[in-house]
């Protein structure tokens, strides 16, 4: 192989080893470890600069003792090496025994150039930079036998070649340590919202109900204690689950959610468990479960109720033995997962109905929370709204904030099936479709604005009501004496006084008049004509 082929030899496995996304010391060591196969070298050396302590520290080297490396330190500007990374220009030696600078502070090599028997040929030095960028980071040396300047000089050129590619790696390494902390950071940036956002004080509820509610998670969530939430929907289920695990010595390994309701068992079974390649049709890769993706964490079952009874049976094992198998697999899996299951079915019912296995119920039931659903608890009302506002108002760049006492007094009466979270929708959406200030009727669902208008109707009933019954109170009590004429008296009174006013408020117009009483006009002229009322046509 003639030179040209054997530094593009070089340079080709080079490229190999620089890019199989090894560490940093590896790849130097093995880029050293080539050029002394390949270039019949005795050693080579990788330094790099500590910028800590601006100080040249041996990185990687092929021919030096472990000793030797710890002893290869320099600084800026000192010996060979150091003159190399004053100036940024290369360094070629034919003999290091003529050149004072030449420090040997590694003690490998002996540097008499005269003795006893025949004088050796002389080791020659050659040490280039390596730049990231247009910085000076280190330095690459090599020292062989001397053979002659035209092979030393294309020795320098190529290691020249190879510094560039080493400093471009190392450019790259940095650039990806920098994505790396950022992202680090920002990942634990992250966790520590979560913890903040799902602090038991940002859980907002001062009703009985509610505290007993934080009492109880602020005791449990420190234990490894399986539980069990219970609650209508939207009561809050998984947000209580959240806060738990946050709170938990398990904050920092995975919370897993899944939804058992949402999939069929088979498809359940492989989400939950995983699964091989090739277990069922579809199974095209191997697959990992939520039990195990939640290992050191905790694993969130919502709607566990629904779990059919062969999954019953296999989740009755993680919670007892903390082991399963993935579908289709032999290989038994250990885990440990803190689990909590939620459900909004009665589950002693399903218990005695059949459909749900009484040795998991207790298991799952180790401690058991109830959510108070949002009608129970009114007085939290005032604060979510407030609340969602100020998330909704900032997230949509809105300032809805004045709400009437009309429409609080409509929220808080309103019963809220769906509890917390319909409340948050209904918040949501009036932020959503206004741009102004005022909360006002028109902006809640349909739903909520029919329960208030059925409200007032109720209300007008009652009044209509209430105002009859003092009218006959009042008869009774002041017409007495004229038994045989009451019934005619007080009618043909409250209806004549009901007539002129509905005409005063009607301009006198009888047609109009008519429409609003819900009376047929005639019967409205009749009755004008026999109270002797003054209208208009």
């Amino acid at each position: 192989m003639d030179r040209a082929e054997q530094e593009l030899d070089i340079l080709e496995r080079l490229s190999q080893i620089l890019g199989d996304g090894l560490e940093l010391k590896q790849v130097f060591q093995r880029a050293m470890t080539l050029l002394s196969e390949r270039l019949n070298i005795q050693r080579a050396s990788l330094v790099l600069l500590d910028e800590a302590c601006e100080q040249l520290r041996t990185a990687a080297a092929v021919g030096l003792s472990a000793e030797e490396i710890s002893r290869g330190r320099y600084a800026l500007g000192e010996g060979v090496i150091g003159r190399v990374m004053a100036s940024g220009q290369p360094q070629i030696l034919p003999d290091v025994a003529l050149d004072p600078d030449f420090l040997n502070r590694t003690g490998a090599r002996s540097l008499n150039a005269t003795g006893g028997g025949p004088r050796q040929p002389p080791l020659s030095f050659i040490c280039v930079p390596v730049k990231n960028g247009e910085r000076l980071v280190g330095a690459i040396s090599i020292d062989k036998t001397f053979v002659d300047d035209p092979t030393l000089y294309a020795d320098a050129r190529l290691l020249t070649i190879i510094a560039g590619s080493i400093g471009q790696t190392i450019r790259i390494h940095d650039l990806v340590q920098v994505e790396k902390d950022q992202w680090l950071a920002e990942n634990q940036a992250l966790r520590d919202n979560l913890r903040t956002k799902y602090q038991f004080d940002n859980i907002i509820g001062s009703s009985p109900a509610m505290l007993d509610v934080l009492a109880t998670i602020g005791q449990v969530a420190a234990s490894r204690a399986t539980l069990l939430l219970l609650g209508e929907t939207g009561s809050g289920k998984e947000l209580i689950a959240r806060a738990i695990h946050y709170n938990s010595p398990r904050r920092d390994k995975p919370l897993v959610r899944v939804n058992c309701g949402a999939l069929s068992p088979q498809l359940l079974e492989s989400e939950l468990f995983g699964h091989i390649k090739g277990s069922f049709t579809g199974a095209i890769r191997d697959k990992i479960g939520r039990f195990e993706a939640a290992d050191g964490g905790s694993i969130f079952l919502d709607e566990v109720g629904t779990l059919d009874m062969q999954l019953q049976v296999k989740l009755l094992r993680v919670l007892q033995e903390r082991e399963f198998e993935r579908v289709g697999d032999h290989r038994t899996v250990k885990v440990d997962v803190r689990v909590i299951s939620a459900t909004n079915l009665n589950l002693e019912e399903e218990v005695r109905k059949g459909t749900f296995r009484e040795d998991l119920y207790y298991r799952l039931n180790v401690v058991t929370i109830n959510l108070p659903p949002l009608r129970s608890r009114r007085e939290d009302i005032p604060p979510l709204i407030d609340h969602f506002l100020d998330r909704y108002n900032r997230e949509n760049q809105r300032k809805l904030r004045k709400i009437s006492r009309e429409v609080l007094n409509t929220l808080l009466r309103y019963p809220w099936p769906g509890n917390v979270r319909e409340l948050e929708n209904a918040i949501e959406r009036a932020v959503v479709l206004t741009q102004g200030e005022e909360f006002t009727e028109d902006l809640l669902p349909l739903q909520i604005r029919l329960f208030a208008q059925q409200g007032r109707r109720d209300s007008a009933d009652e009044s209509l009501e209430s105002l009859a019954s003092k009218i006959a109170e009042h008869a009774l009590k002041d017409l007495g004496a004229r038994e045989g004429e009451i019934y005619d008296m007080v009618v043909g009174e409250v209806e004549r006084q009901l007539i002129r006013e509905a005409l005063d408020r009607n301009g006198g117009v009888k047609t109009r008049t008519a429409d609003f009483l819900g009376i047929n006009r005639n019967t409205l002229n009749k009755k004008v004509k026999d109270f002797g009322i003054e209208a208009k046509d």
